[in-house]
């Protein structure tokens, strides 16, 4: 209960881009390495320690990441960026997905394996404020609501379900900042009078 109830503040204040929401995570994460591992969801109990990394960069990203090491700007992905990621957590999420299958009694680790690959990319596209980030998150997180049903974790399902909501929330949020900081003539290309 305690780790569903953080989570879903970071993920809150993520949408509305308060930095706080990444030591929020770290405490989430720390938290959910713990269920995962108690669910035999190997994938999902590695992708806590990386999702602190995360977390730890993007507190750092979002203060320091932008132009001249001012704050980041909410920006969009290039094409490039989106098919690199598309490639890469494809093959890792395979990987790992026979690695896990072969050596270990994990539960559904093809699933488990991909959905995680696909998280870290949609994280690491959140610490760098990349829009599409919400949209990743949509695609996985409709996934996790099922995998989570199935392995009957019914509170986390109930979880990611809130995490659709969220997704769509944080995308029309960034989207108003991202096309504000396109049309404001007081926004600076450093993006500093970004909320």
């Amino acid at each position: 209960m305690v780790a569903v109830v953080i989570t879903l503040a970071a993920v809150y204040l993520i949408t509305r881009q308060v930095v706080w929401c990444w030591p929020l995570s770290m405490v989430g994460v720390t938290l959910y390495s713990i269920v995962f591992f108690e669910a035999r969801l190997y994938a999902d109990m590695g992708l806590q320690g990386l999702y602190f990394a995360l977390a730890a960069y993007g507190w750092w990203a979002w203060l320091h990441g932008g132009e001249e090491h001012s704050a980041l700007r909410v920006s969009r992905a290039s094409a490039k960026t989106k098919a690199v990621l598309l490639v890469v957590a494809t093959i890792a999420g395979l990987t790992l997905g026979f690695v896990l299958s072969r050596f270990t009694d994990a539960s559904l680790p093809y699933m488990d394996s991909t959905l995680t690959a696909f998280s870290i990319a949609a994280q690491w596209m959140q610490t760098r404020k990349l829009l599409e980030n919400w949209l990743l998150w949509l695609a996985v997180d409709v996934l996790y609501v099922s995998m989570f049903l199935y392995m009957e974790l019914y509170l986390t399902a109930g979880l990611y379900a809130s995490f659709l909501i969220l997704a769509v929330l944080g995308y029309v949020q960034w989207r108003r900042s991202w096309r504000l900081s396109m049309t404001d003539p007081e926004m600076s290309p450093t993006g500093k009078a970004s909320s």
